[in-house]
């Protein structure tokens, strides 16, 4: 996927993010994985605090894609 396909997808998305719960913002960057920055372009998820899936309500949970772009959920 290319940054302009990113921007697009976060443009598109970013009023829904902004409303769930712990969402403080949203973002186009390299996905992280275990660790380690990747080479693969997401969309990034800033929120306050990274919480397990089950602690989570169905409306908070960010979708692990949008139109095709990976997610990231990064905690800042």
């Amino acid at each position: 996927m290319s940054t302009e396909q990113a921007f697009q997808a976060q443009a598109q998305a970013q009023p829904n993010l902004l409303a769930k719960s712990n969402v403080v913002g949203v973002a186009v960057g390299y996905k992280e994985s275990e660790g380690v920055v990747t080479d693969e372009i997401a969309v990034v998820v800033l929120v306050e605090q990274k919480k397990p899936l089950a602690a989570l309500h169905a409306q908070d949970v960010i979708p692990r894609e949008i139109d095709g772009m990976r997610t990231d959920v990064m905690e800042v």
